[in-house]
């Protein structure tokens, strides 16, 4: 009897973690299974510097065919 208090709170806490659950399942996961949505451009982030920001996406097998040129702190790719 001392804790049934404790044993309530923890219970109405799982069943709110538990719809959640749920409303993730429903709200993310089966349109993302269904293919809904816009489809990500290959250059998301504009401003973005650096190798792994110059690949396509998806990435092909062999990223670089020739090894790109880097500047001096090896974060742009020059030409």
């Amino acid at each position: 009897m001392q804790f049934a208090d404790f044993n309530a709170v923890a219970s109405v806490g799982a069943l709110g973690f538990g719809l959640m659950q749920v409303y993730f399942f429903l709200a993310v996961v089966v349109p993302a299974m269904r293919g809904k949505g816009a489809k990500a451009p290959q250059k998301p982030w504009e401003a973005a510097e650096g190798l792994e920001w110059e690949v396509p996406s998806p990435a092909p097998f062999h990223t670089f065919e020739t090894p790109p040129k880097l500047d001096s702190t090896a974060t742009r790719v020059i030409g």
